[in-house]
């Protein structure tokens, strides 16, 4: 296998894990319209919390579940007990979440130190691959499949459930939805929650393979930023192209251009910005 198809392979890996975690921004920013700039610090936690339960239960399913069920849970807290006092106001919501996050990685630092830890995987994803002259990691090829199945999941949640019409019409017009007799705010949580626990289960995802260090957060939330300004907020689709284009980016941009990795992913996004303001897939309201 040429070294050129080795690393597309490692972009759509990427891609994949991107795509997980960004999709829970993109429910958070894009369609309830909430700048969260604690996201990668959700992704972080809900790595650890994957390690402690993997590490004791030797079971990656039940770490993506508990991940997923502790991450939520912060993200209620998070909803209720600070965002909805904050309304519309830009500002506040990005000072709150940075402030939050900044909380949320000092903890983190304080009970699990600043070694970078591995998320253990099952012995049925370890080792390698071959399909033909195509030999490729187990787990990054069940990563890909994992980010499909969430793309069909959440498709199938806003376009063909109750809930995902209601988070629609809340996001048009959340007063006419009030008027009609529906907690429009309970939507809401549930959103956020939802968007958060992707978060979460990314971290546990993220974790097997890119690891878990004290400034991981950081670092998955300008790429999320980047995929969901590319792709458009509030697109599910715009959010998987997004991601495929900026984890090929990445891993290219790194073997080709070490020192301008960062400049390979965002001159092309200020240049597509600069045709389509909204992102490839973008809406207005």
């Amino acid at each position: 296998m040429s070294m050129t198809v080795f690393q597309a392979m490692n972009g759509a890996t990427f891609a994949a894990l991107l795509f997980i975690v960004a999709s829970g921004f993109t429910l958070i920013f894009g369609l309830m319209r909430i700048v969260n700039l604690a996201h990668g610090a959700l992704y972080l936690m809900g790595g650890y919390f994957g390690l402690v339960v993997a590490h004791r239960t030797d079971s990656f399913t039940l770490a993506l579940a508990a991940a997923a069920l502790a991450v939520a849970a912060i993200g209620f807290g998070t909803y209720t007990l600070l965002l909805r006092f904050v309304g519309g106001n830009v500002l506040r919501q990005v000072l709150l979440t940075l402030g939050l996050a900044l909380v949320l990685d000092d903890l983190a630092l304080v009970i699990w130190g600043g070694d970078a830890f591995t998320v253990p995987i099952p012995e049925a994803l370890r080792g390698p691959v071959q399909v033909g002259s195509l030999v490729y990691p187990k787990y990054r090829l069940f990563l890909l499949l994992f980010s499909v199945a969430v793309f069909i999941g959440l498709a199938l949640l806003l376009r063909h459930t109750r809930l995902g019409a209601l988070i629609r019409a809340g996001v048009d017009d959340a007063e006419m939805v009030d008027a009609m007799g529906i907690d429009i705010q309970r939507v809401f949580v549930y959103t956020f929650m939802l968007g958060a626990a992707l978060a979460g289960i990314g971290g546990v995802l993220g974790g097997a393979f890119l690891t878990l260090y004290p400034t991981a957060d950081s670092d998955i939330l300008v790429f999320s930023l980047a995929v969901v300004i590319i792709g458009g907020r509030g697109s599910l689709a715009g959010t998987a192209i997004g991601s495929l284009f900026v984890g090929m980016l990445a891993t290219f941009g790194q073997v080709w251009f070490p020192e301008l990795a960062y400049f390979v992913i965002f001159g092309p996004m200020a240049l597509l910005l600069a045709f389509r303001p909204l992102g490839l897939f973008g809406r207005t309201a």
